[in-house]
């Protein structure tokens, strides 16, 4: 069983920048897939972004209301994937969630208990 423990949400102006990060414990997130998921009050939650690694390739994924403002990368050495956010709007407020699975594809697996992102205008 993978952990996953998000920090790095809090409260920003419209405009500005957060780095979310998710550390995972338990087994390495290598050739594996790790997701960014979002749910805003209200809401579904919705996706955000992935990085999935093959022996081969890295693979990226993301929401079309979050292409060219959010960076999905990974830091191997530390086991912990992070969520670069640029250009933050309002309608990006929501608790993000981090989320593992084992493939390229399926259903995420684990899921951390998420921090809170909240941009004011």
């Amino acid at each position: 069983q993978v952990q996953l423990v998000e920090s790095g949400g809090g409260l920003v102006q419209a405009g500005g920048s957060l780095r979310l990060s998710c550390a995972a414990s338990g087994r390495t997130i290598s050739s594996s897939t790790m997701g960014w998921f979002r749910q805003a009050p209200g809401k579904e939650r919705e996706f955000v972004a992935r990085i999935a690694w093959s022996d081969i390739n890295t693979y990226y994924a993301y929401a079309d209301s979050v292409k060219g403002r959010f960076t999905i990368s990974r830091d191997n050495a530390k086991n912990t994937v992070y969520l670069q956010m640029n250009s933050l709007k309002p309608e990006d407020t929501a608790v993000y969630y981090c989320a593992f699975r084992e493939s390229l594809a399926g259903d995420f697996t684990s899921w951390g208990r998420g921090t809170q992102v909240t941009v004011s205008s």
